[in-house]
């Protein structure tokens, strides 16, 4: 849709980036309000990980939107480069990319076109997410509405934008678990040079489980992503910020291959006794749990009483048997 440049503002001295929309999709009306769409929107969401923008106008004919220029490159580029990320790395970007497209979806806005080649990456490791040229507002989304023509990057769209059925901020987190499984395993989980059925596969097929490609990749970060893959919008987590919540925890996960040494016991006479060996997620899980001893020696934890319940029993039954005595003095006293 448009060209970028590189440029200085010789104002305040520094380097922007200008988007100008190409000259022949300015006469098209829709592709106006597009691009003034585009501009509007990420110039109301603020945050590190979002690209700033400072301008938006018209010269000659031509709209353009001067934004933050970020050295580096697009996130797609370095996919190509290296073929397939470190788990750790591929942690840390991507839960930057969740912090800016959780923050949007929290301003309500559906970013609608989650792609690596939206998502910048500076020489420092910084993630800025881009283009919000097709993004909607949550409070213009109706749950009836229905299109005949899809926006989006095939590649990367969810199945119900792939069925013209309308976008959600889960939309946007299945296209971050598309990002997150290529960048994991080098390849993309539905490919084909047909965009119709690229359509039919994100709506019906299954991807090969990310660990079938890359074994260093943690299980339970492969059932984040096959969760994330879902079809059905429900079945995933509903927000970026979700997602994000959860890659940062992963980032704590140790990703070493080799086996965590079992804890072996002294055994108890007539009995050989072995502790499980824990997964490392489950060792963090679990660290909080009460240590009880080996073998036989396990004894139930003694309570106190609960002097207030006992307390109370004995007043009602006081109160009960005290009323009988009563009751029969009235009616001895009363009998003709």
């Amino acid at each position: 849709m448009a060209l970028v440049y590189k440029a200085k503002d010789l104002m305040l001295e520094r380097f922007v980036a200008v988007k100008v929309l190409r000259e022949d999709f300015s006469v098209d009306a829709a592709f106006r309000e597009r691009f003034r769409q585009e501009a509007k929107a990420a110039a109301n969401l603020s945050h590190p990980n979002i690209v700033t923008v400072h301008d938006f106008g018209l010269d000659q004919k031509h709209l353009f939107i001067v934004m933050e220029f970020v050295p580096g490159t697009d996130l797609k580029t370095r996919i190509r480069e290296k073929g397939r990320f470190e788990v750790q790395e591929a942690l840390e970007l991507m839960s930057q990319a969740c912090l800016g497209v959780g923050y949007a979806h929290r301003a309500g806005l559906v970013h609608c076109d989650i792609k690596p080649h939206n998502m910048l990456v500076s020489p420092d490791g910084r993630v800025k997410v881009t283009d919000f040229g097709i993004a909607r507002a949550l409070a213009t989304i109706s749950p009836e509405e229905r299109s005949d023509v899809v926006w989006g990057s095939p590649l990367y769209f969810s199945p119900e934008q792939a069925s013209g059925l309308p976008p959600s901020p889960a939309s946007d987190v299945y296209s971050l678990g598309v990002i997150l499984y290529e960048m994991l395993t080098g390849q993309l989980p539905f490919n084909s040079s047909d965009a119709a059925e690229l359509a039919r596969m994100h709506r019906e097929g299954r991807p090969v489980p990310p660990r079938a490609l890359n074994p260093e990749i943690p299980k339970p970060l492969e059932d984040i992503i096959l969760k994330v893959l879902s079809k059905e919008p429900s079945a995933r987590y509903r927000t970026a910020d979700q997602l994000g919540r959860l890659l940062t925890g992963m980032q704590a996960y140790k990703t070493s291959a080799a086996p965590v040494p079992a804890i072996s016991p002294t055994p108890m006479p007539q009995q050989e006794a072995a502790l499980p060996v824990l997964e490392p997620a489950q060792t963090a899980l679990n660290a909080s749990a009460p240590t009880l001893s080996s073998g036989n020696d396990i004894r139930p934890e003694r309570k106190s009483p609960d002097w207030g319940t006992l307390l109370l029993w004995l007043l009602a039954s006081s109160a009960m048997f005290g009323l009988i005595p009563f009751w029969l003095y009235v009616y001895l006293t009363l009998r003709p």
